[in-house]
């Protein structure tokens, strides 16, 4: 993996961040993640718990001798809420002082390692409509006639695993118009790891309105706030069309929906009291008028462990979301 490098406009040095892992090495293990307008960049990989063990190496852009106050390196945990652009919420900060006051040359003799160890990273990485859950590692070295401080963030990505649940019942609900329409679905479960297949069945009980197409969307909703002041924003993941052409009375149509080619997340619950992630799977029927039905259930989503060892650090086994109605958002 390349080095993770930082040239401040004007800086006295250039600040270059090298992970490791326990045995000294450069640290491999990464992941691909998506930014905005569909770009995708590589960031180093943890799980909670993991230790974070590095070197930073300072490089002088300067032959003047330039005195610091101090370096230091934090590992920073924040949820940034669009609403709040600029003020993000702390919940996890460490410090580790890198070298004591003195000139940035003799700082740049040798690189300045760190660690921490056993580190509490509760929530996963996110990156939303409206709110990023992220952590990054803060190089800051201060000393007059710097200006600012001098500084460089190294993010990196995290990702938890949860214990699978128990098995649950499959979800079974009906939909109808009066004297119009009657159908029943169900789908195998509630709950799906983000690799598993959904499963369902369509039961057309009465068709007297015609139909012309159906579909299954798989919906994400981001809240933020609570109460009164809570503020939701939601997208279509993906959509997939389960028919097309007029149903007929007694006509059984199945659903099979992959789950892996789509960039879904876990399901997240009041993160750090600041915002919920939630699924939906939402039934849409079109007649012929272009006339639009929907209904939509929750489901849960988890990341299963593909190794078993990801197991080791497990959280407890996410609650089964509350039924939901017809809705024709």
């Amino acid at each position: 993996m390349k080095n993770i490098l930082g040239l401040v406009q004007g800086a006295p040095c250039r600040i270059d961040v090298d992970l490791k892992d326990e045995k000294g090495h450069r640290y491999k293990k990464t992941a691909v993640v998506k930014g905005k307008n569909g770009e995708t960049e590589e960031l180093p990989l943890f799980t909670n718990h993991d230790a974070i063990v590095g070197e930073v190496r300072i490089t002088p852009l300067t032959t003047k001798r330039v005195e610091h106050t101090g370096i230091k390196v934090q590992l920073l945990g924040q949820i940034e809420l669009a609403s709040e652009r600029g003020s993000p919420h702390d919940f996890v900060s460490l410090v580790r002082e890198l070298a004591p006051p003195g000139d940035v040359a003799s700082a740049a003799q040798k690189p300045l390692p760190f660690e921490f160890r056993n580190v509490e990273m509760q929530y996963d990485s996110y990156r939303g409509l409206q709110v990023r859950c992220r952590y990054l590692l803060r190089v800051s070295m201060t000393g007059k006639g710097m200006g600012s401080d001098t500084k460089k963030d190294a993010p990196f990505w995290v990702r938890n695993y949860d214990v699978p649940p128990d098995e649950a019942p499959p979800i079974k609900m009906e939909v109808g118009i009066e004297e119009c329409l009657h159908i029943e679905f169900e789908y195998d479960k509630a709950r799906y790891h983000l690799k598993d297949v959904v499963v369902g069945k369509i039961y057309f009980l009465l068709v007297r309105i015609k139909l012309k197409h159906m579909e299954v969307e798989i919906r994400r909703r981001e809240t933020t706030g609570a109460g009164s002041s809570a503020h939701n924003e939601s997208e279509t993941i993906a959509k997939y069309e389960i028919m097309d052409g007029a149903p007929v009375r007694g006509e059984n149509i199945p659903i099979r929906l992959y789950l892996s080619p789509y960039d879904l997340t876990p399901s997240y619950r009041d993160v750090h009291n600041k915002f919920s992630v939630r699924y939906f799977l939402n039934l849409v029927l079109v007649d012929e008028e272009d006339r639009r039905y929907f209904k939509q259930q929750e489901i849960l989503l988890y990341r299963k462990a593909d190794d078993p060892q990801q197991q080791q650090q497990q959280q407890q086994p996410p609650q089964a979301p509350p039924s939901l109605g017809s809705s024709s958002s």
